[in-house]
């Protein structure tokens, strides 16, 4: 019951990536940075890229006075031996961002880096 569970989350979540269409500068619009997690392991060249379209990002938006998009960039930094799983690169940008005490709004980027697998659990192992 369980596995049956999580085919059926992630055919979801493979449904959602196929009929999002990219946006101008092609990338997929996306509510959750998940998506563009798993697309980047799954992808050949190890990167996926999308535009962040949900009431979140709205917020975020609005509070930093932000002229642009929030942009995601994930790029696979280290592919595991545990299939599909990976170290990834997850960079957040957004132009126009007015933070406190800055005289002019300005490109503002967050990075970090994680362990994922496709089933959303980490690696069991870093090898």
């Amino acid at each position: 019951m369980k596995h049956l569970l999580l085919s059926t989350l992630l055919s979801l979540v493979y449904a959602s990536v196929a009929i999002a269409q990219p946006s101008e500068g092609g990338r997929l619009p996306v509510t959750d940075v998940r998506v563009l997690m798993i697309a980047a392991i799954d992808s050949p060249t190890g990167t996926a890229h999308g535009v962040l379209t949900s009431k979140d990002a709205e917020s975020i938006t609005r509070h930093f006075k932000a002229t642009g998009p929030i942009q995601i960039d994930v790029s696979t930094v280290k592919r595991y031996a545990q299939a599909g799983c990976a170290r990834l690169k997850v960079s957040f940008a957004q132009d126009g961002v007015q933070l406190p005490g800055q005289a002019a709004p300005r490109r503002n980027t967050v990075d970090f880096g994680i362990n994922y697998c496709r089933d959303g659990q980490p690696p069991k192992s870093l090898t």
